[in-house]
């Protein structure tokens, strides 16, 4: 395989195929999977035509590649599957230019390689943002990649929501234009829809239109803290059945919140929490939106509203949110690391959420509830002993199944990868050979993210 590879370096250019370890290896995991597997090597493009010599070089090697941004997906879809066949990993980070900003259209025009911070930077002068926000600094194509969303999903949508076209290549190489610059189009079949979320299975992403909204004048964050998760569940289900314009609203748990002050050096409440936040276009109206919010919330059995009044308390409180897997970790050294992702219809989110609770205690696990709760959304933090994984994995198994009998999702946003392939015919029936025959019909040789999904 030397001489191949020597032969892509002759094609790219020395600088663009690298067989370093330590390269390998940060190619070769994700955060939420528990094993780590080397790529054969890592080719980086710079330019859509890069991406074409790369595949057409797979294709006469019959070696398969996966897309890569910037590292941070979960659930095994950036990792190549344990002894089976060298895999490339294709680097599409140095793409990261942005082609365009049309302020008038309220869109932008980026390079799949770029992250969310770096395009809000580069829109800093124009009065819009985008609103993405995983929490990781995701490139934008990896984003579009795994239907990304996150605290703001809740009020602006994750990336579906956000994303108007695309330009992809495909297996054989041939280039694509997906969607239109437009708000909205009844024309044709969306094939735009089909690549997000398909973790690189069906093509390579090479350009990403999305859509920019204005940044609001006014912003009001609050923190809700409860005597117990079940509370703060129904509270913020109260807060969706009565309508009310939520930004963003998130759940932390006593031990979350606990983990953030001393990871944090805060001196937050150490109970359960709900992070709000409210976005207007006038001060009289964002006043009667947490008025009517904190009504509700102590109806539901809050103990204490505090509103974090200057932009920096309200800058810390997110970083605090973002910040929480990280003090998760630190509260819990030398174990393994198991994130969940559920979703379920919105009535029923208190349900899962106190059957987690209940799961948790019987299986003698030590883990904390988090997540987007205004979405039916969250997340299960569980740390073990290194030897004692499998208990970690058998709890994610059994939420999985319970979301699902209460008309749920495997996975509300890291997707599927390698980790929940087993529940997707549980989830989709008959659905899913259709979807294998739309894998077959844009990758019929298996050469992208192989193993992945179906």
């Amino acid at each position: 395989m030397a001489s191949a590879l020597d032969l892509l370096r002759a094609t790219l250019g020395e600088s663009q195929v690298s067989v370093n370890l330590s390269v390998l290896e940060a190619h070769g995991r994700d955060e939420n999977f528990p094993e780590v597997c080397l790529p054969l090597a890592v080719a980086y493009a710079e330019r859509v035509a890069d991406v074409q010599e790369v595949l057409a070089w797979c294709r006469a090697q019959a070696v398969p590649l996966i897309p890569y941004g910037a590292g941070t997906s979960l659930e095994g879809s950036l990792v190549p599957r344990v002894g089976e066949a060298p895999v490339l990993s294709l680097d599409l980070s140095r793409m990261q230019h942005v082609v365009s900003i049309q302020p008038e259209n309220f869109l932008a025009v980026v390079q799949p390689g770029i992250t969310r911070t770096a395009l809000n930077t580069a829109l800093r002068y124009t009065g819009l943002f985008f609103p993405v926000d995983p929490g990781a600094d995701a490139s934008l194509g990896g984003m579009a990649a795994t239907n990304a969303s996150g605290t703001t999903t809740v009020r602006y949508g994750g990336m579906r929501q956000n994303t108007l076209a695309l330009e992809v290549v495909l297996a054989d190489g041939e280039v694509l234009r997906l969607g239109r610059p437009v708000r909205k189009t009844s024309s044709g079949y969306d094939l735009k829809d089909l690549f997000i979320g398909s973790a690189g299975t069906l093509g390579v992403i090479t350009e990403v239109t999305v859509r920019l909204h204005p940044i609001p004048e006014h912003v009001q964050t609050l923190r809700v803290f409860f005597p117990s998760v079940v509370e703060a569940s129904q509270a913020a289900y109260a807060i969706m059945a009565n309508a009310l314009p939520i930004a963003r609203l998130e759940l932390v748990d006593a031990l979350g919140m606990r983990s953030i002050n001393r990871y944090l050096q805060r001196t937050y409440a150490e109970q359960t929490a709900l992070f709000l936040e409210f976005h207007s276009s006038t001060q009289a109206a964002l006043e009667e939106e947490v008025r009517l919010a904190e009504a509700l919330v102590r109806e539901a059995g809050a103990t204490d509203v505090t509103l974090a009044r200057t932009r920096e308390e309200q800058a810390a409180q997110w970083e605090a949110r973002h910040q929480i897997y990280w003090a998760l970790v630190n509260a819990h050294p030398n174990q393994r690391y198991l994130t969940t992702d559920t979703a379920v219809p919105l009535s029923c989110m208190p349900d899962l959420i106190a059957s987690t609770q209940q799961l948790l205690k019987e299986m003698g696990l030590e883990g904390s509830i988090v997540g987007h709760v205004g979405d039916g959304n969250f997340h299960t933090l569980v740390a073990t002993p290194p030897d004692e994984f499998e208990r970690a994995h058998a709890f994610s198994e059994r939420l999985v199944r319970k979301a699902l009998a209460l008309g749920g999702t495997a996975s509300g946003e890291h997707g599927i990868g390698l980790v929940k392939r087993t529940f997707m015919a549980e989830e989709h029936g008959a659905a899913l050979e259709w979807m294998r025959r739309l894998k077959a019909l844009f990758d019929p040789d298996g050469l992208l993210n192989p193993g992945k999904i179906i």
